[in-house]
């Protein structure tokens, strides 16, 4: 199973980072290749559903993922419910002190680690259509380093929305593959 970790640290409260992360369809914003994010069941807390479309290349995928369970303001669990063994999670922390380089007027932050593990083997051939002569898993070498660009991508665009304000955004990213 592939694992990455983005982290980094966001100068807002614990909780109003929380209730940004929980409303999915805004992710749309964040990401090269979704196109849009729609909520087909719950209340946006654990038992609610989505569907994402993604496009990249020739290709577009529907992922179905679910809300799997909420700690507020401190944790989102999710998972992918079809076509790949993938899960993930948001765990908020809050900072006991703001570090030397935080922006003069912060006044609180946590860190924000947004987690995904996949098994990009357990992937459903059957779940794309490919055009003539292009190989499943071709699409698999090209789209597995892809992951950690669009991880990284989507959480400095989420920083940059909650603090409402651009400023250089330092990642720190954990991996345990070398394609990632």
């Amino acid at each position: 199973m592939d694992r990455l970790v983005v982290s980094t640290d966001v100068y807002a409260d614990p909780e109003t980072v929380y209730e940004f992360l929980l409303e999915f369809p805004r992710y749309e914003r964040y990401s090269e290749y979704l196109d849009s994010v729609e909520r087909t069941g719950g209340d946006g807390g654990a038992g609610s559903r989505y569907a994402m479309r993604f496009s990249w290349w020739k290709l577009t995928y529907t992922a179905h993922s679910e809300v799997t369970d909420v700690d507020p303001p401190y944790r989102i669990d999710w998972r992918v419910v079809k076509d790949i063994d993938a899960h993930g999670a948001w765990q908020i922390d809050p900072l006991d002190s703001l570090p030397a380089d935080a922006p003069a007027d912060a006044e609180s932050g946590c860190e924000v680690r947004f987690e995904v593990q996949f098994d990009a083997e357990s992937a459903d051939a059957s779940a794309v259509s490919l055009p003539a002569m292009v190989s499943f898993g071709w699409v698999l070498d090209k789209v597995t380093p892809l992951v950690r660009e669009e991880a990284e991508r989507v959480v400095k665009r989420a920083v940059r929305d909650l603090e409402g304000r651009d400023r250089p955004v330092r990642l720190d990213v954990d991996t345990n593959s070398a394609e990632l």
